[in-house]
């Protein structure tokens, strides 16, 4: 019997070990909040005093549906994320924090993104500081994140042929409105390309989680998606 539980024990110890170094794989929690406090404590507050401000507070954001802080007035868009199935996750808000327009094009959220792949892991190392239970974060869960969506400068620098791009919209404009308007399903017109270009391929990629965009753009090459762009982008 007490062998067993010597057993036990060490078993428990090489967990605990295994998760310390994917702890520390992901990033600095103590650098993390150094950057944290430069670069989003004037919006989101974490801790055990944290309360809404201009964004929601981050404690337990791990494995939390979007926009489901009770008691915050979320954007539409971000709201219909979350209502699609987007989760933070080590993936998605490693994504969000470097772009936040690759996940969520309308987000309120003025912040250009954190372009350093190691700032933004000591982040959410120090983000996972606050979440419920830190050291179980599923072990599916990359701890070496890839940048998302993943895309070469060959695929963003690509011209796209906005009369190719307008015969295409015609599947798009059965469901988004060519005026733009906003009626339970977002405005595309006038996006910048780029912007628009990094969502599709989000949604390709499965970053984005509405499984009709991910399915309709999963059809699209990259050249069909940088007409679609070029088009949408200069609808009057």
């Amino acid at each position: 019997m007490r062998a067993a539980v010597i057993s036990a024990l060490a078993a428990l110890s090489c967990l605990a070990g295994a998760s310390a170094a994917r702890a520390d794989a992901i990033g600095d929690p103590v650098n993390g909040g150094k950057i944290y406090d430069r670069e989003c404590a004037r919006c989101h507050m974490v801790g055990p005093e944290a309360k809404d401000r201009i964004g929601p507070a981050l404690n337990g954001i791990f494995g939390r549906r979007a926009a489901a802080s009770e008691g915050f007035a979320y954007s539409k868009s971000i709201t219909r994320m979350g209502n699609d199935g987007l989760t933070w996750t080590l993936e998605t808000l490693d994504a969000y924090v470097e772009n936040p327009k690759a996940l969520v094009s309308g987000t309120r959220m003025n912040y250009r993104g954190l372009r350093d792949a190691a700032a933004r892991g000591d982040v959410l190392a120090y983000l996972r500081e606050y979440s419920d239970k830190p050291q179980n974060i599923p072990e599916a869960e990359p701890t070496a994140r890839p940048s998302m969506p993943a895309l070469s400068p060959e695929v963003l620098a690509l011209k796209g042929d906005r009369d190719w791009g307008e015969y295409l919209s015609a599947e798009c404009l059965t469901c988004h409105k060519r005026d733009g308007a906003d009626e339970g399903i977002p405005g595309i017109v006038q996006w910048p390309e780029e912007d628009f270009v990094i969502a599709m391929h989000a949604y390709k990629q499965g970053l984005r989680p509405h499984p009709v965009m991910q399915m309709m753009a999963a059809r699209l090459s990259n050249e069909e998606i940088a007409a679609l762009a070029a088009y949408f982008a200069t609808i009057d």
